[in-house]
């Protein structure tokens, strides 16, 4: 559907405008398809961030700043989000023995195995989104994304 019939707006100041405010829309609109496939997990996406970092670095722990700086969601507490994890068994936390105001998370084999249930869980919700459009596009909008950025 397109942007104007989904926001009830026939006009924008100019094509970038339509543009900054679509691809919030749409980033809007996923989050609320990848939180809806979370939900029999009782996990929010910020902790399926988490959970997902930590399983690509296991068996090796990360550092709560580490996930800071991974994180999709920059305005994601981290260290609150670990809390949440450690009290469902998902996560646990160490003291680093170098420095004791550094704190190692690692990931428990429950944790390993909700993520992988909940990674397949989203991407079937999501493949069925994203067949709209093709590989080729697919590409060319990473790219675009990605110059966006700069």
């Amino acid at each position: 559907m397109k942007l104007e019939d989904e926001i009830h707006q026939k006009t924008f100041k100019d094509v970038f405008m339509k543009a900054q405010i679509n691809v919030m829309f749409t980033a809007a609109w996923l989050d609320q398809r990848t939180s809806g496939a979370l939900k029999k997990f009782r996990i929010s996406w910020q902790q399926f961030n988490i959970l997902r970092i930590l399983k690509g670095m296991h068996p090796e722990p990360a550092t709560v700043k580490l996930l800071t700086e991974r994180m999709i969601d920059k305005m994601s507490n981290a260290s609150r989000l670990v809390e949440k994890l450690k009290k469902k068994g998902l996560v646990y936390r160490l003291e680093c023995p170098e420095d004791r105001r550094k704190v190692n998370v690692g990931i428990t084999e429950a944790g390993l195995e909700l993520v992988e249930q909940a990674s397949s869980s989203v991407d079937s919700h999501m493949s069925g989104c994203l067949k709209a459009i093709s590989e080729g596009e697919a590409a060319i909008l990473n790219d675009l994304l990605d110059k966006m950025r700069g």
